[in-house]
């Protein structure tokens, strides 16, 4: 009589030990079926995993009132900055090598005169931020400094370089995570600045 409850009191001790060993790859298989689905709507679907929603698509952006970079000749990044504009909004550093590769792309974008492109510049040195600027070209018009990465958290960015198309009525109305490419150009901001525009845009 006295073995029953031993028994019984071991019984659930032996199964919270098998599931407490089958937790690592319960969690491990929802992180593989995660970046499998990912993979494949990539690859059949045509989806870009860069384009990843946001929750501020469709809603009034952020307050913007970030200091400028010293010795940039080039206002502060504020709210008037980006107010009645079709705005592109691109978070850099001189330290992201992605940002570099897409930034010849930022400076043939800044020749249409209806895109106004600033930058939010992201947990940088000022100096090599004048560097990166000096050395491969300015196409912003004005840039606000975000040594703390407050700014970046408000607008939910994920990783740098990250955009924001921002309407004239200072409704955000894309997102691209990552770098753009001819591909992102066309299938994404292109599309989003037409509808914006209500004209083509090549």
């Amino acid at each position: 009589m006295n073995d029953m409850p031993e028994n019984t009191a071991a019984k659930p001790r032996g199964l919270s030990r098998y599931a407490l060993a089958l937790l690592p790859l319960v969690v491990f298989g929802g992180i593989a079926a995660t970046a499998a689905k990912m993979l494949y709507d990539q690859d059949f679907h045509g989806k870009n995993i860069a384009e990843i929603p946001s929750a501020l698509i469709g809603t009034k952006a952020p307050a913007l009132n970030l200091p400028p970079l010293d010795g940039a000749n080039l206002p502060a990044l504020t709210d008037a900055a980006i107010k009645g504009k079709l705005t592109l909004v691109n978070v850099f550093a001189s330290w992201c090598l992605p940002c570099r590769d897409e930034h010849p792309l930022l400076k043939e974008l800044a020749k249409d005169g209806r895109l106004n492109i600033v930058a939010i510049n992201y947990k940088d040195q000022s100096d090599n931020a004048l560097r990166f600027l000096g050395e491969l070209g300015n196409p912003y018009r004005a840039i606000g400094v975000d040594p703390n990465g407050k700014a970046a958290i408000d607008w939910g960015v994920y990783g740098i370089p990250e955009s924001y198309l921002v309407g004239p009525d200072g409704t955000i109305l894309y997102k691209r995570v990552g770098p753009f490419d001819d591909i992102s150009l066309k299938e994404g901001l292109f599309p989003a600045m037409e509808k914006a525009l209500g004209k083509p845009v090549s």
